[in-house]
């Protein structure tokens, strides 16, 4: 088996009693997007944070090509960026575009030549920029030609992989595919690998090879994207494809709404499955079991005592069960 691009081991991520990540182990492959979902609040960006270091973990390791990322991180920068979710809050209003672009360029010592001009101007016409505005300030742009700047400048410093932080989340929906359609360009162009971290499942569906579910700082699900929104087997996984809008409201559609209770606290979370509480499918052993991350059937892996290889249907599972206890 090919060696990962990136490749994280029990990491761990605590602010004070929060368990923000708590022991998630994924694997991310070269050219591949990753897409990562779950509720606001479960700590997808903390763990995209925590891959970079932007947050310090608790515990764990990430490997960058087989190389463990320590305090040093200079060495991994030009290799490893991101985008940030909020275009308006992540661009200094200070500083015109052309320098928020070469502000890496600079503190890498990526242009020993010193024309970083030219480079800047390539990198804003990758995005859809013209080089006209390199010396217009943030507030001069819309909020998806920020998003584009933000992307540019996470190119700029020639990375292979890239953690994208809900990069359209904060923008109208006709910009959000474009903005989706540009990083799908970019990838196919630099080789890039993305993190894609979104709370919207079409959005994962559309440009990730896989997606991962995380809950309450725990990865549940892991499988191919579109396996994952046509088959999920975590019924945690079935309530967010469940609050997905139907693509057409005029065409009634047979997905019954799965509504959930107020998501529990990582600072106190359940015992067992950590979704017991808000599971309809929960029993008993659910509260006392710990779920591991398996294997249920070909590159498809969950965390529910309830289903397993012989039977991945949950609700196939169910009857079962009930027929069991008839006898």
């Amino acid at each position: 088996m090919t060696e990962p691009l990136v490749s994280i081991r029990s990491l761990q991520v605590r602010f004070g009693p929060v368990r923000a990540v708590d022991g998630v182990s994924l694997d991310i492959a070269t050219g591949e997007t990753l897409g990562l979902v779950g509720e606001s609040g479960c700590g997808k960006t903390t763990l995209g944070r925590a891959m970079l270091r932007l947050v310090k973990p608790a515990g764990g390791e990430v490997r960058y090509k087989g190389q463990r990322l320590g305090e040093d991180m200079r060495p991994f920068r030009r290799h490893m960026q991101m985008i940030f979710q909020d275009p308006y809050a992540s661009l200094d209003p200070r500083m015109s575009v052309g320098s928020i672009i070469a502000e890496p360029i600079h503190a890498l010592g990526l242009a020993p030549n010193g024309d970083v001009r030219t480079r800047v101007e390539e990198l804003m016409n990758l995005v859809g920029l013209s080089a006209r505005f390199v010396k217009r300030y943030p507030h001069e742009f819309s909020g998806g030609q920020r998003q584009r700047i933000g992307i540019a400048r996470a190119l700029a410093a020639g990375p292979d992989f890239i953690v994208a932080d809900e990069p359209i989340s904060a923008l109208d929906v006709s910009i959000q595919a474009q903005i989706l359609n540009l990083l799908q360009q970019l990838q196919e162009e630099l080789r890039l690998t993305y993190l894609f971290i979104s709370h919207d499942l079409r959005a994962v569906h559309h440009i990730s090879n896989r997606a991962a579910v995380m809950y309450v700082g725990e990865i549940v699900e892991v499988a191919p994207a579109h396996e994952l929104c046509e088959r999920p087997y975590m019924p945690y996984t079935r309530a967010l494809i469940s609050a997905v809008p139907a693509p057409n409201p005029d065409r009634p559609s047979d997905r019954k709404r799965i509504v959930l209770t107020d998501i529990p606290s990582p600072a106190n979370p359940p015992t067992g499955c950590r979704f017991h509480p808000r599971c309809p499918y929960a029993i008993v052993e659910c509260s006392q079991v710990k779920p591991i991350l398996r294997e249920i059937t070909a590159g498809h892996w969950a965390a529910c005592i309830r289903v397993g290889p012989d039977e991945p249907d949950i609700d196939s599972a169910v009857k079962r069960d009930i027929r069991l206890q008839q006898v």
